[in-house]
């Protein structure tokens, strides 16, 4: 026989582990699940994402729990092995066959192969198929009391946690609830054959002149009965074979085998908005002879080059990703887990996550660490679509303990994903950690950057620095040499992680919660009376702050890269919350997705007036105020364009000044200063007014901006004039909303509905500007789209 494999979707019960009633067991409906998923299917739990059921639900936390199923003796051929595959067992697993125990696993990023073939093969059955997990909150417990001379320091969570390879979201964060799942969270199956492909692992290398590319396949080959078989390396692009190679091989239990493929004028992989995303087919075969396969595996795979570049510069030292040879501004997002309950995130969950990204104008997602190696059909996804991969190791937060057993698993975990994850094109950073050099920092633990001594940082307060300055970058540089390594997120060459000359830094000192909110919006906003107006002017709030953020580092992207790009704390939420996330849980925008997405555009032209701080001067307009004119590109050519500038009364709408135009030819992928010195002075009696520019390219708006005056409460924003005229698309369920006004709107937000797409929101309107929003996947029946402004 050749492979041979059966899912173990069905046919599972699970109960509480110290329950001995017989009738404890309970039906779960398909697995992978969780302990939460299939308590809510029982009807034993209530959704703990709805009011404060998250409360209720923490008993369970507190528990073990037995899953169980019955094996069939598989129908296979004398000298076929049987194994028994695990992708993911969540966290603390002892499995058992028969009685027998097969597996005990303690980290729930590792997958395991258990041969089974005597056990299974030796009678008819049933087999008895037993998992019992054990309560992963009391045994990290059990394991920091163990070794009380570590320093368990960190941000967020129980910091037990530190001691056990799970993902740490699960003891809840500043954005997550507490729910410490358990069971079996990615696929089991068996599988039974005589030889299979156990790996592959497709190097790219592309020349310096991008016209020749050669892939060097690596093939791990597993034979239970030895002998001669027949290995095919093939390469293929859209169905069409590019590149075979067949080697006839002798394999006596395993076997490593290599071939180099050479392509000529190879078509390259790039992120989105720089060029298309080709995937080759890299496919290995086995075979017994002429149209025998017996096994066979594909990995889809993208040529290019990929670089992140720090050199000395004026700033102090650059760090910004070449992809190509092209220079990319990363502006982006930071991903954490799309749900508390992993099983519940499918393939098409992925995917639209992703394409909110892609269309939000976004280049690159950073997987933070603190939650886990993402599934295949999310990378496989950001490869389709074009999106870069900044992946952390899962260490987040604190001061990791390094006994060896722990370190141990941890050699194994890497391992295990590195390999997993290597082949896709999107991944172009590999990074050590998700802010414990902070920590680090901020509990005064040793780090003396001199000492270059791996072996005495085990034995200083801060040991965890060995895991990210020795095991994981050895790690890379064996499994995945081509991916550059960072040592934690943010790092900087020893420095201060809140350097901003060097590495990568976060700015996260926006802290207070509710205060915050207040603090803004008191001192910028007009006091909400009611709930529904209240949540309208914190996403404002986020939505020019993002805007105002991301505008700004996009411009000093093309000031000799001071700032290689921007990723958003965060894209997602894990279950339905109040969060930074610029998307909720249900996949629906909110008005800063739709700022940032506009930033981001290949063309974006911005405008900004000078800081005029009226807690001061006491509601005094000033007398006169500079301002300045940009455009930002990510265009890989120049662009000549016209830039014009409106000075518009908030009052009336009046053009309080004739409109300057400006010709000028846009900067290839980075910065064009228009106007660096400009002064209003003497406006029309000090009037309020915006200043408003729009980028036109081939007699085309592709870009527009607005700056306001501050604070915006003390503008009138009533009787706008605003007209929203809905007309049918020539698409069906597609309805465009021209939008036209007397007088500037501030910040127009449609209502956002599941299932329905817009092409823009939270929008400045100008008058003389009418601008339309695109509306997909209306039905007749459905009323039209609510809608408010600043001030309605």
């Amino acid at each position: 026989m050749g492979f041979f494999e059966l899912p173990l979707s069905n046919g599972w019960t699970f109960k509480d582990r110290d329950d001995h009633d017989p009738d404890a067991w309970m039906s779960v409906p398909a697995v992978p699940s969780t302990v939460q998923q299939d308590l809510i299917a029982n009807k034993r739990l209530e959704d703990p994402y709805i009011g404060f059921n998250e409360l209720k639900a923490q008993w369970v936390n507190e528990k073990s729990w037995i899953y169980r199923t019955d094996l069939k003796r598989p129908d296979v051929p004398t000298g076929a092995k049987v194994v028994i595959v695990f992708d993911g067992l969540d966290t603390f697993a002892s499995v058992t066959l028969n009685g027998q125990n097969i597996l005990t696993s303690s980290n729930m990023f590792i997958g395991h192969r258990v041969d089974v073939t005597k056990l299974l093969l030796e009678s008819d059955g049933p087999h008895v198929l037993e998992i019992e997990f054990d309560c992963a909150q009391l045994k990290a417990q059990e394991l920091r009391s163990k070794y009380p001379g570590h320093r368990w320091e960190g941000f967020n969570g129980d910091m037990a946690r530190l001691a056990v390879r799970k993902a740490q979201y699960h003891w809840g964060w500043d954005w997550g609830p507490v729910i410490m799942a358990a069971g079996i969270w990615r696929d089991v199956r068996l599988e039974a054959y005589s030889v299979r492909v156990a790996g592959l692992w497709p190097q790219t290398q592309l020349e310096h002149n991008r016209k020749t590319a050669t892939i060097t396949a690596t093939a791990e080959i597993d034979a239970v009965v030895s002998g001669y078989y027949t290995v095919s390396f093939c390469l293929c692009l859209r169905g069409k074979q590019i590149a075979c190679q067949s080697l006839l091989v002798e394999v006596n239990s395993s076997k490593s085998i290599e071939a180099k493929l050479q392509i000529n004028n190879p078509e390259l992989w790039w992120p989105h908005g720089y060029g298309s995303q080709p995937l080759y087919d890299m496919s290995v075969s086995i075979s017994g002879g002429p149209g025998n396969e017996l096994h066979k595996m594909s990995k889809r795979i993208g040529i290019r080059s990929a670089e992140v570049i720090q050199q000395p510069d004026k700033h102090g030292k650059s760090f910004f990703f070449r992809i190509n040879g092209q220079d990319i501004f990363c502006g982006g997002s930071c991903w954490i887990p799309a749900d508390s309950l992993l099983p519940s995130i499918r393939q098409d969950r992925y995917k639209s996550w992703i394409d909110l990204m892609v269309k939000g104008g976004q280049t690159m997602v950073r997987v933070w660490g603190g939650g886990i190696y993402e599934d295949k059909a999310f990378y496989e996804t950001c490869d389709e679509m074009g999106l870069l991969v900044w992946q952390d190791f899962m260490f987040a937060c604190g001061n990791y303990p390094v006994w060896p057993e722990l370190l141990e698993s941890i050699q194994r975990e890497v391992t295990y994903n590195i390999c997993r994850l290597r082949h896709h094109p999107s991944i172009v950073i590999y990074v050590g950690n998700n802010e414990d050099y902070q920590v680090q920092e901020q509990a005064y633990m040793t780090y003396n950057y001199e000492d270059k001594d791996p072996q005495s940082w085990l034995k200083t307060n801060f040991p965890a620095r060995y895991i990210y300055e020795k095991l994981l970058p050895d790690a890379v540089a064996e499994l995945s040499p081509s991916t550059f390594y960072h040592p934690g997120s943010p790092w900087g060459d020893g420095k201060l992680t809140s350097d901003p000359t060097v590495g990568d830094m976060h700015q996260w000192n926006a802290d207070g919660h509710e205060r915050r909110l207040a603090t803004y919006l008191v001192e910028n906003l007009r006091t909400a009376t009611d709930l529904e107006t209240y949540i309208h002017l914190t996403q404002v709030v986020q939505a020019e702050t993002m805007m105002f953020g991301y505008r700004g580092w996009r411009r000093q992207w093309g000031n000799d890269r001071q700032c290689g790009g921007a990723l958003l704390w965060q894209i997602n939420d894990c279950w339905p919350t109040i969060s930074w996330a610029i998307v909720d849980y249900f996949q629906r925008p909110k008005p800063a997705y739709y700022t940032v997405k506009r930033v981001m555009e290949s063309l974006a032209v911005g405008v900004r007036r000078e800081h005029h701080d009226w807690s001061v001067v006491h509601a005094r307009p000033p007398t006169k105020s500079k301002y300045e004119i940009w455009v930002a590109s990510s265009r890989r050519e120049g662009i000549n364009a016209t830039v014009e500038l409106r000075f518009l009364s908030v009052m009336n709408g009046d053009n309080l000044r004739p409109p300057i135009v400006y010709d000028v030819t846009v900067t290839p992928n980075g910065t064009t200063d228009i106007v660096s010195d400009g002064v209003i002075d003497h406006i029309a009696q000090h009037q309020p007014h915006v200043l408003a520019v729009r980028l036109w390219v081939n007699g085309r708006v592709v870009s527009r901006d607005a700056d306001w005056p501050q604070p915006l409460k003390y503008l009138d924003f009533s009787d706008r004039g605003l007209v929203v005229k809905v007309q049918n698309g020539n698409i069906p369920g597609q309805q465009r909303l021209a939008i036209s006004v007397l007088r500037p709107v501030k910040c127009l937000v449609f209502e956002e509905r599941d299932n329905i797409k817009l092409s823009d929101s939270a929008l400045d309107i100008m008058p003389g500007d009418e601008q339309v929003v695109t509306v997909s996947g209306l039905s007749g029946s459905d009323l039209p789209l609510k809608y408010r402004f600043l001030g309605q």
